[in-house]
């Protein structure tokens, strides 16, 4: 593992990253660089348009940490997994560290992310990233005898909304972050994110 910071190319869009508005975001960049701190390219996405941010956030917040059928740390995993299935490293690292905090074991984190199938999570469990991978790959491709096939393994119509919730969130997420050119940080650093994101959630 990486011991030090991430030596970053730019983003794509230089006119995003040199322009950052007025905003927590902002604070927080010009904080990095005072300190020669971590430098988290998705700042300058949420400081370009602080009002979109801010109702992202809270978008977040609610689908991924409010109360509902499915847990934060295996909402986390969908996440972490999706992300996988969309080879968006950034987004990929980000929450499995936040799952590996919540869940407390890294290790089955990332044996769901290299190889569901042989990995040591349940099988209901299973089937939801099944699911899940549908969802990313193959949308248009889904039907209802998939959604009873989750009914059948336990999971009932709220939990199986969440899944979908966390995984389209995602979906968002992975092609906002990797078209616009954002790269991943120190390991250290999203360890340091899992630990944050798992006590206060997305909320600024």
């Amino acid at each position: 593992m990486s011991t030090s910071h991430v030596a970053q190319e730019p983003m794509f869009l230089r006119g995003v990253e040199d322009n950052p508005k007025p905003s927590v975001y902002r604070d927080l960049i010009e904080s990095a660089k005072s300190s020669g701190g971590d430098s988290w390219q998705i700042w300058h996405l949420l400081a370009f348009d602080p009002e979109a941010a801010h109702h992202l956030a809270a978008l977040s917040h609610t689908l991924m940490h409010n109360e509902c059928p499915i847990s934060p740390g295996l909402r986390e995993l969908i996440a972490a997994y999706t992300s996988s299935l969309n080879q968006c490293e950034f987004c990929m690292k980000a929450h499995a560290a936040v799952s590996a905090k919540l869940l407390g074991d890294e290790s089955l984190v990332w044996s769901v992310i290299h190889d569901l199938e042989s990995s040591s999570i349940d099988e209901k469990q299973k089937a939801l990233l099944r699911f899940v991978r549908k969802v990313t790959l193959a949308p248009a491709s889904i039907t209802a005898a998939d959604t009873g096939e989750l009914n059948a393994a336990g999971w009932d119509d709220g939990a199986i909304f969440y899944a979908i919730s966390a995984c389209a969130l995602f979906n968002f997420y992975n092609r906002w972050v990797s078209a616009s050119g954002v790269h991943p940080v120190s390991d250290e650093a999203f360890k340091r994110l899992g630990s944050r994101f798992a006590t206060t959630g997305y909320a600024r």
